[in-house]
This record gives structure tokens, C-alpha cells and sequence, in this order.
């Protein structure tokens, strides 16, 4: 049972610096170290109440024991040396990009342009379609979680506080999906460009997730319509707020010329900056709404703690990366967190990155707790916090899943990158045979 659960967890995780291994605590041949991250993950699955306290809990005895019982230089793994770069930069770059990510939902809210999308809804299952279809386009440019809040909010409105936990589901899996293949729209794909990733890698993944809509989204809203049939009529006397459009513009604007630009000859790498001082900068045109940043942290520091978690896993016990291994990634995210399976995946290296960001980013969606956007969700619509339920109604997710993964590999084939860490004296990741071969 335990090897079941960590074995695919290990296929993540390469960050071992040079004189920095660790003591090969274990027990029935698993180290020590895995056994712990696998308890922090399993409690984080099941007290959903209490998840930043689990998360916490687990930082601090992981990192205990890597400071108590083995050689790990801890500090020099957090600030960087020798040549090798710390987790500082990943972990301060998430932290700013989280809670101004959570200030341009808001603002996107607030310009109301929500409440007007019903206006091009059909009134049958085909609104219910095009809804999915509006979630996955907004995500592919804004957060996850908010694309899956204001899809939340329309449902709500347009099917009377009815939703189908299927729909639920398939509003989860359609945010998931458009954040797959675009950098600022899911907290994976952040964080496979901030580790140096260029985000034109990342793109074909919107194959995979344009299979999986059309199977999902089809099947998903006619289980709405005989649900509760869709009401499209927008609320009168709403108004743009073209003011906070031209904000989220620049927020994201400030984010992408902030990664790029270069530096003393080097990429700057630091998007975060540029979320901050667009935000900023519009301020006095138009007030954030600072009381979203104290539940931005609390999420941030959640999931921050368990990317911290991952990065101390140790690497000697990894398979090498390939296509099997990333399928295998997308279903155990369903069950795990998948920030910190995208954190080892990262620092292994060897994947081809759009395979990646697809299998972890909507590979959550199977399971409502597989992603921050389902946790989001359920926290508005209750009926969905049951997994027997979520996968009885659900089913299509996982079914499209599996479509789009296949449909990825066929049309655009596996092609892995190179590591972009460096492991002393590890094997060389060779690329698999092609399938179709």
C-alpha cells in the first residue's frame, strides 16, 4: 500500500545538491522521507478543514528531519551556492504571483463583465456547452481558481442555484484545462515557466484539452439540462468597468515583460515584479481590494509549504521520465495536491513540459480535491465535497482525460526536454521509442 502510493510520487523529484545526500532512513525499504510527504498529502486529502495545518505540520517535521538526522545543508538548498540555484527565487516569485493573481480576479470581477456573459448563452444544453467553453477560455488568460469561480457564479444564476454535481465537476475540468497551455493560467504552468521554461512549450497541451472539452463538455451539459434547464436572461442595468479591464491587461502585460526581458545579459525570470508594480501603478485608478490578500496568503502558504516539501525529496530512487510515467502523474493528481508533483517533476526534468502541464494541471479535476479550482468550487457548492458522488456524476472527466492524453500523443507526439537542473552523477534521461512505432 505505501509503495502504491509513493512510488508514483517518486517519479517527481531531483533536488539533491553535490555533498548534500541524505542518511537512507527507511522503513519496509522506503526512505524516510517519502513516508513523510505521503502522510502530509494523505492528511491533506482527508482533513479538508485543517489543510494549511497539515501542510505546516509536514514542513516543519520534514524539514526537522533533514536538519536533525541527515547531512542536508538546508540553508544552502533555500539561499542557492556553488553554482547551483536556491528555492528562493521560486518561492518568493509563487508568493507574488498567487496573491496578485487573487487581486486581478478581483478586479475581473468587479468589471463586470461576469454578469454579462450570459447574454450569449443559448437557452438549451448547448448554453450549458458554451458556458465550459467560456471557463476554459477565460482561464487560458486568468487564474484557474477564479476562471472555476465565475463559472461557479453564472451556473448558479443561469440554472437557479441547480448545478449537477457533473457540471460541477465539468466546470472544475474546463478551468483546468484552458490553464493547461498557458503560463498565467494555472499554478503548474507558472510554475514550469518560472523554473526557465519558454512558454510556447508549454502550448500544445491545449490539444489535449480541446479533445477532452468536446468529450466532457458535450456529455456534462446535457446532464445539466435534464438537470435544471439553463435561464440565459443577464441581470439588467450592468455596466463595463473598462477601467479594471485595462488593469488585468496590464497586470498580465507587467507579468510577461517581467519574465523576459533580460538583465545584464541574463533573463530577468521574475514576473511576480511585474504583477506588483502594474497593480500598484493603477492603484489610484483603480483601488485593489486589499481584503483579498489575507485569504491569498493562507491559500499561498499552503501550497507553498508543500512545494517546499517536494524540493527536499530525495532523488536516488526515481524512474526515468517518460510518457507512461506523466499519464500515471495526471491520475495521481487527483488524489495529491498536484503543486508538489509538478515541483519534483520540474526538478527531475526530462519531461516533454506540454505532456506535463496537461496530465498535472487537468488531471486534478478527477477528484474535486485533485485542484485548487475544486477546492475553490466545492467551497460554494457543498454537494460536490463527496467523491463518490463527483465521480459517479464526474465520470467524463476522467474519460477525457485519458481522450486527451491519447489524442496529445498522437497528434503532436513525446518529445522531452533537457533536464534544467543538473544532478551530479546521475544517468543521462533517455527518450522513450516513439508509440507509434
Amino acid at each position: 500500500m505505501y509503495e502504491a502510493i509513493i512510488a508514483p510520487l517518486a517519479r517527481g523529484s531531483t533536488v539533491l545538491q553535490a555533498g548534500a545526500a541524505a542518511t537512507p532512513h527507511g522503513l519496509f525499504g522506503i526512505r524516510i522521507e517519502f513516508i513523510f510527504f505521503a502522510l502530509t498529502l494523505l492528511g491533506v486529502a482527508l482533513l479538508h478543514r485543517y489543510t494549511l495545518y497539515v501542510a505546516l505540520t509536514g514542513l516543519a517535521v520534514i524539514t526537522g528531519y533533514k536538519l536533525l538526522f541527515t547531512s542536508y545543508d538546508i540553508p544552502g538548498h533555500l539561499l542557492g551556492g556553488g553554482g547551483e540555484e536556491g528555492e528562493w527565487g521560486l518561492i518568493l516569485n509563487l508568493l507574488g504571483l498567487l496573491v496578485g493573481f487573487a487581486l486581478l480576479a478581483k478586479h475581473f470581477e468587479d468589471s463586470q463583465l461576469p454578469g454579462l456573459l450570459p447574454r450569449w448563452l443559448p437557452n438549451d444544453w448547448k448554453g450549458g456547452f458554451v458556458l465550459l467553453a467560456l471557463v476554459c477560455f477565460i482561464s487560458s488568460f486568468l487564474d484557474n481558481i477564479a476562471a472555476a469561480m465565475i463559472g461557479g457564479t453564472v451556473a448558479k444564476i443561469v440554472f437557479k442555484n441547480k448545478v449537477h454535481v457533473g457540471y460541477l465537476a465539468a466546470i472544475v475540468a474546463a478551468s483546468n484545462a484552458g490553464g493547461a497551455g498557458s503560463v498565467v493560467g494555472d499554478t503548474t504552468t507558472t510554475m514550469i515557466w518560472l523554473a526557465g521554461v519558454d512558454p510556447l512549450d508549454v502550448t500544445h497541451a491545449f490539444v489535449g484539452s480541446a479533445v477532452a472539452l468536446a468529450f466532457f463538455g458535450v456529455i456534462a451539459a446535457k446532464q445539466q439540462d435534464r438537470h435544471q434547464r439553463i435561464e440565459a436572461d443577464p441581470p439588467s442595468g450592468i455596466r463595463l468597468d473598462f477601467g479594471r479591464l485595462l488593469v488585468v491587461g496590464l497586470i498580465l502585460v507587467g507579468a510577461i515583460v517581467a519574465n523576459v526581458i533580460h538583465v545584464h545579459g541574463k533573463q530577468f525570470g521574475f514576473p511576480a515584479v511585474g504583477v506588483w508594480a502594474a497593480i500598484l501603478l493603477c492603484a489610484p485608478m483603480r483601488k485593489p481590494a486589499w481584503h483579498e490578500v489575507v485569504p491569498a496568503l493562507k491559500g499561498a502558504v499552503f501550497l507553498l509549504s508543500l512545494v517546499w516539501c517536494a524540493s527536499l525529496m530525495p532523488v536516488d530512487e526515481l524512474p526515468t521520465a517518460s510518457w507512461h510515467t506523466t499519464l500515471g502523474l495526471g491520475f495521481v493528481s487527483a488524489v495529491f495536491d498536484n503543486i508538489p508533483l509538478t515541483k519534483l517533476a520540474i526538478d527531475q526534468g526530462g519531461y516533454d513540459w506540454g505532456f506535463l502541464a496537461y496530465a498535472v494541471g487537468f488531471g486534478g479535476s478527477m477528484i474535486w480535491f485533485g485542484s485548487s479550482a475544486g477546492v475553490a468550487l466545492c467551497n460554494n457548492f457543498p454537494e460536490g465535497k463527496s467523491v463518490y458522488q463527483w465521480l459517479k456524476g464526474g465520470w467524463h472527466v476522467t474519460v477525457g482525460y485519458v481522450l486527451g492524453f491519447f489524442a496529445l500523443l498522437f497528434i503532436m507526439k513525446w518529445h522531452p526536454h533537457a533536464p534544467h537542473k543538473i544532478v551530479q552523477a546521475a544517468p543521462a534521461i533517455e527518450a522513450p521509442a516513439d508509440p507509434g512505432h
